[in-house]
């Protein structure tokens, strides 16, 4: 057990400083005062420190991504420390581009092995491509199946999709949706939004031509330009969700998006923010050619954090909420994840006066303390 002492407690909403006890993979008490007199009991001080939820990162391609400059660009797997050191507890991994050279085999394989090593891991079958890739060739039987399958990913709007048909997009929404009511799980299909002129309209029309709940269709990178974006406000204001990717442009970063969404009366608990962490991002010409192409890192998604409250203005309950609990309710994880309560999991987060990552609990389990590495991945 663990017991943090005299700390400011964010559930994500301010709860004053309080004692927090963990232990059995969950958070246990929390009250003014504890008092444990037990040598099996680690007592940590908070003084002068934080305790945010750990951060739920909804969109990292855990086995790499990339691949669009031919092998030698594919991506490699992510490794542990990379998601601890960016305060990252949760993490729901996928597929891009690649759904060739890349399998749901591995990705199923690679999620076990981050669970084994300590972090929660769910997991969305599919690629950008149509028909989709699974492992039981069936997205309805992968949802049901296998545990930490709680999705399907498409792509649209973009050159590297498969240009799904308003039938093909509904059929896969479709059995997500029956598959996540069967399993008590999100049941939900991640769209890739690419720059394509499309946008969101064939997303629009099988919501209004259909009887799928809009929250079924969870269209992420929606900030990457300008039109796409107000179009995702309306989709937002009609009650979908939409995800923010960090990094992708300085004026369209997450923070700012937010704050833009604040004037456009936007319900805030429709939006999140996600990293895409270790996929490729990559820029083409007007003739399609690629011309530069990079790799998306994890610790974006905690500096985006930092930035909201120390740069941007942003109260802290208020923007934690995008990297907690708004996306734990969106993946039907909330309480048990995103939020600081008695019986929720024991996630946590400790930061400094600066809000740098000073310790990081998953599942009740310290991974980093005063800022060391505590656990690595087997192979780090």
């Amino acid at each position: 057990m663990i017991l943090i002492k005299n700390i400011q407690v964010y559930t994500p909403k301010y709860i004053g400083k309080k004692d927090v006890l963990l232990g059995g993979e969950k958070i246990l008490r929390i009250d003014d005062m504890i008092h444990m007199e037990n040598d099996k009991v680690e007592i940590l001080d908070g003084t002068g420190k934080k305790m945010v939820p750990g951060f739920i990162d909804q969109h990292v391609h855990i086995t790499g991504g990339g691949g669009e400059g031919s092998f030698k660009t594919r991506v490699p797997e992510i490794t542990l420390s990379k998601l601890t050191k960016g305060g990252i507890t949760t993490v729901l991994g996928l597929l891009g581009t690649d759904g060739t050279t890349r399998s749901i085999e591995n990705l199923v394989a690679k999620a076990k092995g981050l669970k084994e090593e300590g972090l929660s891991v769910y997991l969305a079958t599919g690629s950008y491509e149509y028909p989709t890739i699974t492992l039981t060739e069936s997205i309805k039987k992968d949802i049901l199946f296998i545990d930490e399958i709680i999705g399907v990913k498409i792509a649209l709007s973009d050159h590297r999709s498969s240009h799904v048909t308003k039938d093909q997009l509904k059929q896969v929404a479709s059995e997500a949706r029956v598959a996540g009511m069967l399993s008590d799980k999100a049941g939900i299909v991640i769209v890739h939004m690419g720059n394509g002129k499309k946008g969101l309209k064939p997303i629009k029309d099988i919501i209004n031509d259909s009887d799928l709940p809009i929250g079924t269709i969870r269209p992420t990178h929606v900030n990457r330009k300008v039109e796409l974006l107000h179009e995702s406000f309306e989709f937002a204001k009609e009650g979908g969700y939409i995800d923010l990717t960090c990094g992708i442009y300085e004026d369209l970063r997450p923070g700012k998006v937010i704050k833009m969404a604040i004037e456009e009366n936007v319900p805030m608990d429709n939006i999140t923010i996600s990293s895409d962490g270790y996929g490729s991002w990559s820029k083409y010409d007007s003739k399609g050619n690629m011309t530069q192409i990079g790799v998306s890192q994890v610790d974006t998604l905690y500096e985006e954090f930092k930035y909201m409250v120390k740069s941007n203005s942003f109260e802290m309950e208020e923007a934690l909420r995008f990297f907690t609990s708004n996306v734990a309710k969106g993946l039907k994880l909330y309480p048990k994840k995103g939020s600081i309560e008695e019986g929720s999991c024991g996630d946590v987060l400790i930061v400094d006066e600066n809000l740098d990552i000073d310790t990081v609990i998953a599942r009740g389990k310290i991974m980093i303390l005063n800022k060391d590495i505590i656990v690595r991945g087997t192979y780090e």
